[in-house]
């Protein structure tokens, strides 16, 4: 009878483990790396350049609602609305995750720095008080 318990435990172990593996592989492919070619890094350049806004929740949209629409438009706005932190302690935790990592970054990581350097530097020109804008510097 313990025996078949046991069965019948390692069985479930064993569906447990490949569907958290099979859960985990679907988040990590919904998150989708924002540069891939030269052509993204121009388009992504692009974007910068015709300006992007921060509402009064910290969320950040572009002015040219067409660049915002097209796919990697929305990608990088997910990226940087979701996973860049919107308050300096919190970049400062990031940051400080970052340099205890033994290795290098991973290239999520390595995007998710890019994206928090062009949110800082658009937080800093954005703030009046001199300490906010060297805070965010």
């Amino acid at each position: 009878m313990q025996l078949a318990h046991f069965a019948r435990l390692l069985l479930c172990l064993v569906v447990f483990r490949d569907l958290w593996h099979t859960y985990s592989d679907a988040l990590a492919a919904s998150k989708e790396t924002l540069i891939t070619t030269v052509s993204d890094a121009n388009l992504m350049y692009e974007f910068l350049l015709r300006r992007l806004v921060i509402d009064e929740d910290n969320n950040v949209g572009m002015q040219d609602q067409e660049m915002a629409s097209m796919k990697l438009g929305r990608v990088f706005l997910s990226r940087i609305n979701d996973d860049v932190p919107k308050t300096v302690p919190g970049m400062q935790e990031l940051l400080i995750m970052f340099e205890g990592e033994q290795q290098s970054l991973t290239e999520d990581n390595f995007e998710t720095l890019i994206l928090g350097i062009i949110y800082s530097a658009y937080q800093a020109r954005e703030k009046r008080q001199e300490s906010q804008q060297q805070a965010w510097a």
